[in-house]
């Protein structure tokens, strides 16, 4: 099984990068959120990756999401695979509400240095590590590139939302702890804390993000609680943070995990999406390549995707003429212009969407003269490049052939001078078992007709 790196569409628009989640457009309403196996700690994305997490966190949110629509409507629209989901496009609340049952993490470690109050909540004396609170607490934080601990009183101050708002959002918090609560009890599991996220769509305020995952809350076994509270096993991310803290050195936590700490993550991921929903996770070894597939079945992206890139507007003729080729086959095509020598910046930019594209991406460099375009695709690019220069003539041809021809080591690019033939060998590249099906049929369909046409001239 291969973590999932980072995620992206040729044919959906990627509209934001978080720790561990990215988000793409789908539409004016709706768009496709994929969790991804990155890890985020202490306001850092790890360089190490955790096979199988985002698919826990996507799966078992899904079902927490069915668990408690009942007491807030959520964004979900439908889980697309194991690790993606399309939702409803809804105005986030710039406000994590975070409901704390028992004084633990970084409120413990506080309330060791003698702070006795937590995001404005008064937190009373004599507790030792792990105890629980008297009634949960409900202690907000915003939504900033470093989460910010504050106030009910001064979120209203400094125009975070509206009173009413966070009147909702602190009520169905606490009713959603609540639930969670009495269902993991029921399993044998406490849940420690927990943060929730709110939008707003059609002017209602719904959940969005993720509810009750080892990423968002803390779990411990009741059983091993009720024996050793001060040492209880951590069920979720927990486990990490606690051995970054072990091993922090100079005032920075480390940025790579040890092969035992991330099986010991995905076993504990794992086992808490089990113990939860009864199920096992299904293990994907390519997701993205799984993803791809779910996606194309539920119509969001076709099942391949051949960009044609133009030196200039002048070769959109050209261009036309192999887009119409591609389409007729069914697969997504998209027009872009650039010049590998006024604006290469942009195939760098072309790059980090095409290089790690879940869907299989050819891409076609149409420039004539001197063609710095088709080699500095190549040397960027990890698909296919096809040049297809928009020759004037024979002797325009014969001048500047070369320049498609003659490229560097390690930058291959192919050279057809036909566009025609430029469309159908991108097509070929896709390596598609649909257009391969497609394609043998028509070249038994050529075979038939010379060979009608053999017989009668024979005749």
């Amino acid at each position: 099984m291969f973590p999932m790196l980072e995620i992206s569409s040729a044919q959906l628009q990627k509209i934001h990068s978080g720790k561990v989640r990215d988000s793409f457009r789908v539409d004016a309403k709706r768009r496709l959120i994929v969790a991804t196996d990155r890890l985020s700690s202490f306001d850092q994305v790890l360089n190490t990756r955790i096979p199988g997490k985002g698919a826990v966190l996507n799966s078992l949110a899904a079902w927490w999401f069915e668990q408690s629509k009942d007491i807030c409507p959520n964004h979900l629209i439908k889980a697309i695979g194991p690790n993606a989901s399309l939702v409803h496009e809804a105005d986030p609340i710039k406000i994590e509400m975070i409901v704390r049952a028992y004084i633990t993490g970084s409120a413990w470690r506080k309330y060791e240095k003698g702070i006795r109050e937590v995001s404005g909540v008064s937190v009373p004396e004599g507790l030792k590590k792990n105890d629980a609170f008297p009634e949960p607490i409900l202690t907000p934080t915003t939504k900033e590139e470093s989460d910010r601990e504050i106030s009910r009183e001064q979120l209203l101050k400094e125009g975070w939302t509206t009173e009413a708002i966070y009147s909702q959002m602190e009520a169905i918090s606490l009713k959603l702890f609540t639930r969670g609560s009495k269902i993991l009890k029921e399993r044998g599991i406490i849940l420690v804390d927990t943060k929730y996220e709110f939008g707003i769509k059609d002017g209602e305020v719904i959940l969005i993000d993720e509810i009750h995952t080892p990423d968002s809350s803390r779990f411990w076994s009741t059983e091993d609680y009720e024996k050793h509270s001060d040492t209880v096993e951590q069920l979720d991310k927990e486990f990490v943070r606690t051995f970054l803290m072990k091993n922090k050195k100079d005032g920075k936590y480390p940025m790579d995990l040890p092969d035992d700490i991330v099986k010991e993550t995905v076993r504990r991921y794992e086992g808490i999406y089990s113990i939860i929903t009864g199920k096992d996770i299904s293990h994907i070894r390519r997701p993205e390549q799984y993803l791809a597939t779910c996606l194309v079945g539920e119509g969001l992206i076709k099942d391949g995707f051949i960009a044609i890139v133009m030196g200039s507007e002048v070769d959109m003729p050209h261009a036309q003429v192999m887009k119409a080729i591609i389409e007729k086959y069914d697969i997504a095509c998209d027009l872009r212009i650039m010049s590998a020598h006024k604006n290469g910046e942009a195939i760098l930019d072309l790059a980090k969407d095409y290089n790690h594209a879940i869907e299989p991406v050819a891409v076609i460099a149409v420039a004539g003269r001197s063609n710095g375009l088709g080699g500095a695709l190549a040397a960027n690019l990890s698909v296919p490049v096809i040049s297809c220069p928009p020759f004037k003539d024979k002797i325009d041809m014969m001048v500047n052939i070369n320049s498609s021809l003659i490229m560097p080591s390690n930058t291959p690019a192919a050279t057809i001078v036909d566009p025609k033939n430029a469309a159908y060998f991108a097509l070929r590249a896709l390596n598609l078992h649909r257009l391969k099906d497609i394609f043998a049929k028509e070249i038994a369909d050529i075979k038939v007709k010379l060979q009608e046409a053999d017989a009668k001239v024979r005749v």
